[in-house]
């Protein structure tokens, strides 16, 4: 989550300020740093990203990649940068060049919006023409920010990596054959179709009227699959709102809401207004627990008030969301918490 709110971040700084970047040297320090940076690398650390590193080729001097990232004395990435408006197909062949004199496994083209990571699959020490991972940072996806978390410093490993890259690159190959095949199918793909369902010669006129035909019925299948994906989801959402909305009034019917609860509530209140503003602090009350929620989310419990018994307890929350129970003299033992109940905060803000 800390990755992907970072990698929004930059997608954010782009949209503002591509316009005003001018140099390739600017689209590094604006763009290309703050990714190296969201992997956990220091890019101040010139031992751990170390730029314009050196990459001679044979008898060809003075050759340098803009930045390499090391890892215990290696250099583990060597990254190559683009002015933000270049097209990066005209650029692959000299990123070609550096991966062979460096000895990495990894290398990475990009303009600070394209991004394209390179490997070794087809030869060894030898770059791939094609990347296994290629992905716009404003148009980012959550599968390619799975991917983009295994080059995190504290995640990186080489053969984690690589086994994954070879699925990552072919399923990319794939897709794209299946993509331009519903907007054109080619003569091989419609002859297998149509060897399927017709007995009769395959002459050039039948071809022809099979291509349309093709065509048509897997954009038709697709659409249907869609519309039953839908409809299932509709109907399946439908139940499940009238089921809830069932049990909520059965169970409200059953909810007293104490003054002692609303009580424990204010000076709950009191103490978390300190780090967030009080429209962010909500209750809900529960037959079992008077819950305070943060931006009124179930899935973000700051505490629960066990006031319904002959004893009060104070809920309290781990970073795993785990609840423990404190027993209370009094509603103003409350205030003895503070401290922890200001940290349960830390839990959902640092995501």
């Amino acid at each position: 989550m800390e990755l992907q709110n970072k990698l929004k971040a930059i997608a954010e700084k782009i949209e503002q300020l591509k316009d005003r970047i001018e140099t390739e040297e600017s689209t590094k320090h604006a763009f290309v740093l703050p990714f190296i940076n969201a992997l956990g690398y220091d890019t101040f650390n010139p031992i751990e990203v170390v730029p314009e590193f050196t990459a001679d080729i044979g008898l060809k001097k003075g050759e340098k990649v803009d930045y390499a990232i090391f890892q215990k004395d290696a250099p583990i990435l060597i990254i190559e940068c683009k002015h933000w408006e270049e097209n990066l197909d005209n650029h692959n062949s000299q990123l070609f060049r550096y991966f062979h004199a460096t000895k990495t496994r990894f290398a990475l083209l990009t303009n600070g919006i394209q991004y394209r990571f390179y490997t070794d699959l087809e030869q060894t020490n030898k770059m791939d023409t094609k990347p296994f991972l290629e992905f716009d940072i404003t148009k980012i996806k959550d599968n390619e920010i799975h991917e983009i978390t295994k080059f995190h410093k504290s995640n990186f490993d080489v053969n984690t990596i690589v086994n994954n890259a070879s699925s990552l690159k072919y399923t990319k190959e794939i897709k794209k054959c299946i993509a331009e095949e519903l907007v054109t199918p080619t003569y091989d793909f419609v002859r297998l179709f149509a060897n399927k369902v017709y007995d009769g010669r395959l002459t050039e006129k039948v071809m022809d009227e099979f291509t349309d035909l093709v065509h048509k019925a897997f954009i038709q299948t697709i659409n249907e699959r869609i519309n039953d994906r839908l409809n299932s989801a509709l109907n399946k959402e439908a139940e499940t709102q009238q089921e809830e909305h069932v049990e909520v009034e059965e169970e409200y019917s059953k909810i007293v809401t104490t003054e002692e609860e609303l009580e424990g509530y204010r000076i709950i209140v009191a103490i978390l207004r300190r780090k967030l503003e009080i429209s962010r602090i909500a209750h809900r009350d529960t037959q079992s627990y008077f819950g305070v929620l943060l931006d009124d989310n179930n899935r973000k419990p700051l505490c629960r008030l066990h006031f319904n018994g002959n004893k009060k307890y104070l809920g309290l929350f781990d970073e795993d969301k785990n609840e423990t129970k404190v027993l209370l003299e009094t509603i103003e033992d409350l205030y003895t918490y503070e401290e922890q109940l200001l940290q349960t905060i830390n839990i959902y803000e640092e995501l």
